[in-house]
């Protein structure tokens, strides 16, 4: 739907790109001419990707290694890839998420969430953006949210309440930094399968063998879950040229499932103490799996 040179000459960063969204939105950039550079904490992964997606694209694609939880790292990452070029665009894209009842956290769970989705996401945005004004560049930010920003949701509040930080973030930057000719946008999309976001957001589906894309159907007034490329169509979108007087909206894409509900995840509610104990058990499993993974 696109020219295929829409974004070249065009050099974005997406946090979280080695994996799910931040990886099908690279792919879509890199398709539409954009030089990709992918950070994320798993460097085995980045560079799968950025090897996959080269071959795939013929497009120009790095990876940094990067905990977007260490501030200190962020500014070092993003000096070393300012030095080979400015930026011309943030996906800030990397998250964490898990399912619990509230009264079951613990701080460090809270801080889990709030570390990487909160604190991470805002010294990405003003690292990049700091830089952006010292060198009277334009640039584009755009973050992934959720829908709860609009409606809140159980049973994420950690997540809920760090995503609507960003979405206030986003809408106060458009007016601050708009003078800098600097954008911010955020998509807050609705279900879109990824292997690991799911594994912890639908652990109770997922231990008794059922398929969360038949649970999200079941409630979607579109009847589906949503295609990777409609994603990759909206990032792109936003991050051409071609709407430069867009800033400050966070646009939704969940087949107006939103709409329909009070929160992703009200029908939770119903579940009883074993039910929990379950999922906390699922979740552990494939933290443990993960981080057999990155060691």
């Amino acid at each position: 739907m696109f020219d295929k040179n829409l974004l070249k000459g065009k050099r974005i960063l997406v946090t979280g790109g080695g994996s799910g969204l931040g990886k099908e939105m690279s792919r879509h950039f890199l398709t539409y001419g954009a030089e990709v550079i992918i950070c994320g904490r798993r460097d085995e992964v980045l560079q799968k990707t950025a090897t996959e997606l080269a071959d795939e694209t013929k497009g120009n694609i790095s990876a940094h290694s990067l905990d977007i939880r260490d501030s200190l790292a962020i500014e070092e990452t993003i000096n070393n890839i300012f030095d080979e070029g400015p930026l011309d665009g943030l996906v800030n894209n990397a998250a964490g998420n898990f399912i619990s009842r509230t009264n079951d956290l613990s701080p460090n769970g809270f801080n889990a969430i709030a570390s990487i989705v909160f604190h991470g996401t805002f010294n990405m945005t003003n690292t990049v953006g700091k830089k952006w004004i010292e060198l009277n560049k334009p640039g584009t930010i755009l973050s992934i949210t959720t829908t709860w920003v609009w409606t809140g949701s159980p049973f994420v509040v950690p997540s809920a309440m760090s995503k609507s930080g960003i979405n206030a973030m986003t809408k106060s930057l458009a007016v601050e930094w708009g003078p800098h000719n600097i954008r911010l946008n955020c998509i807050a999309p609705g279900p879109f399968p990824t292997e690991g976001a799911w594994s912890r957001l639908s652990p109770d589906t997922e231990a008794t063998g059922g398929s969360m894309d038949q649970s999200s159907m079941s409630s979607n007034p579109m009847g589906r879950v949503g295609e990777m490329s409609e994603l990759g169509n909206l990032a792109t979108f936003l991050m051409a040229d071609g709407c430069d007087y867009l800033t400050g909206q966070t646009i939704a894409i969940d087949g107006g499932a939103y709409l329909s509900a009070g929160g992703t995840f009200s029908s939770l509610g119903k579940l009883k103490d074993e039910d929990w104990t379950n999922i906390r058990e699922t979740i552990k499993k494939s933290n443990e799996k993960d981080k057999k993974m990155r060691s």
